[in-house]
């Protein structure tokens, strides 16, 4: 919830587009904070754009693996400009 009220804030402050950037475990948490921030709180609120990619990263040990990314793009208003 606090990252819903960070984007309501967000947007009551004049902004007309947000970008929410998640890896990692992450991902399932953003992407449920833009349902719910679309769907019951403002629903004027709409997806733009949506990226999916990797980052790598290296562990205390040297391995090196993809983290997955997400980057969800909306918008207020339905401004898809």
């Amino acid at each position: 919830m606090n990252y819903v009220t960070a984007c309501i804030t967000v947007f009551n402050d004049g902004d007309d587009e947000l970008i929410v950037r998640a890896r990692g475990n992450a991902i399932n948490t953003a992407v449920d904070m833009v349902q719910l921030l679309r769907n019951r709180f403002l629903k004027t609120v709409e997806i733009k754009d949506i990226k999916i990619g990797g980052e790598q990263v290296t562990n205390d040990e040297g391995q090196k693996w993809t983290l997955p990314t997400i980057e969800v793009t909306i918008v207020k208003d339905g401004r898809q400009k």
